[in-house]
């Protein structure tokens, strides 16, 4: 069965850290870059980072750039999202899913090979 499966979510104050875990299986890793989104309520779903398959190049958005660390672990068959110096503006439910890494624009986009996400895992920012 070819599915990802994120952990890592839960309630932090802010100014704390997380780290989000996407574990893929049913599928190798090595072949598709892997993208993290998340989705606040009422808002619509935005990009996050992405990471790189063939050379573990990253992308981040502005909203997270110097904050959150995006890596991968081929082994492991996962990536993970370091999440520091978490904002309120955090809180949302975060996903993975797979991604075909563009060059030389360095992000991602859907992947046209394998579609696939995860169930999503959610992030609470409060004090």
């Amino acid at each position: 069965q070819v599915q990802l499966v994120e952990s890592g979510g839960g309630l932090v104050q802010p100014g704390g850290s997380l780290r989000l875990s996407c574990a893929a299986s049913g599928f190798t890793l090595d072949y598709y870059a892997i993208g993290w989104f998340r989705q606040a309520p009422g808002k619509e779903r935005e990009g996050v980072s992405c990471i790189s398959s063939s050379d573990g190049s990253t992308y981040y958005a502005d909203s997270v750039k110097g904050r959150f660390t995006i890596s991968g672990d081929n082994a492991k068959n996962t990536v993970y999202l370091q999440m520091n110096s978490l904002e309120p503006e955090d809180t949302a439910v975060y996903y993975c899913a797979t991604q075909m890494w563009l060059q030389p624009a360095g992000s991602c986009t859907s992947s046209p090979y394998l579609e696939v996400w995860g169930q999503g895992t959610v992030v609470t920012v409060a004090s």
